[in-house]
């Protein structure tokens, strides 16, 4: 083991996360927010390309803040999309408090549950809201409840949220998540890695075929383990790897 693996701390953080850099900057920025002068928006983003480990950051983020989460999705309606907020707050069918009838008290409801709890609100995958012009929505909840509120999307986020310059004016910070580093892929291995040790050098290169993807590199961890299995080793470095291709994500050529 080299000395800078040696500084580097992979311990898994409670609930079985890996420590990434992603997950660093999703906790920062939801902290920026929900510790804001009160002068300040407190809308906060984070965006980045798919797979860079977003949503799980999210969710490890909202189980440490006690955050409000939701997870939007493209076949949302407006109405569906306020009842998955009053869901996460308990507030659902069969309940004492059950969701409101139209719209508007839907919104008043959750504002109030958030003025109420003083708990933040995450928004993942906020495009499907954009999509579906549910923007005002999340706006109204913010302007009734003053609460600090994340909302994570795709690359392209910041770009469609500026069509909605009322809500494009209170976001306080903008937080571009990092595609993933050496230090990311090491502790996704010693997170992963229980049956065949992957070695620094090889590690790198499966870096680089990642292309700053989370997604990506889990695969290959997975598949340099079942390749060091089926050769009977314990440590899978580049030279026992021997060139085999790597997981780019890239879909394979059409057969001739």
């Amino acid at each position: 083991m080299s000395t800078s693996e040696t500084l580097v701390n992979t311990t898994p953080l409670p609930g079985g996360v890996a420590p990434l850099q992603n997950v660093a900057l999703c906790l920062g920025a939801l902290d920026k927010a929900a510790k804001r002068p009160g002068h300040l928006p407190g809308l906060v983003v984070l965006y980045g390309p798919s797979g860079y480990g977003k949503s799980t950051s999210a969710a490890y983020v909202a189980t440490r803040t006690d955050a409000y989460y939701v997870e939007a999705r493209s076949s949302w309606t407006k109405k569906a999309m306020l009842e998955s907020i009053l869901t996460s707050m308990d507030i659902r069918r069969g309940r004492t408090i059950q969701p409101a009838r139209t719209i508007s008290a839907m919104v008043d409801q959750a504002a109030e549950q958030l003025a109420r709890s003083g708990r933040p609100l995450i928004i993942d995958e906020m495009d499907h809201v954009v999509d579906r012009n549910a923007v005002e929505l999340v706006r109204d909840l913010y302007e009734a409840s003053r609460a600090a509120i994340l909302l994570i999307g795709e690359e392209q986020l910041p770009g469609k949220l500026a069509a909605w310059e009322r809500f494009h004016g209170r976001i306080l910070d903008w937080v571009a998540a990092q595609p993933a580093d050496l230090d990311d892929a090491r502790a996704l291995r010693d997170m992963y890695c229980d049956r065949v040790r992957v070695a620094d050098d090889l590690l790198a290169d499966l870096v680089a075929a990642a292309r700053g993807s989370i997604r990506r590199i889990c695969v290959n961890l997975e598949r340099i383990q079942e390749q060091g299995q089926l050769d009977g080793v314990d440590v899978m470095d580049r030279a026992a790897w021997g060139g085999r291709p790597l997981y780019t994500g890239e879909a394979p050529r059409r057969r001739s």
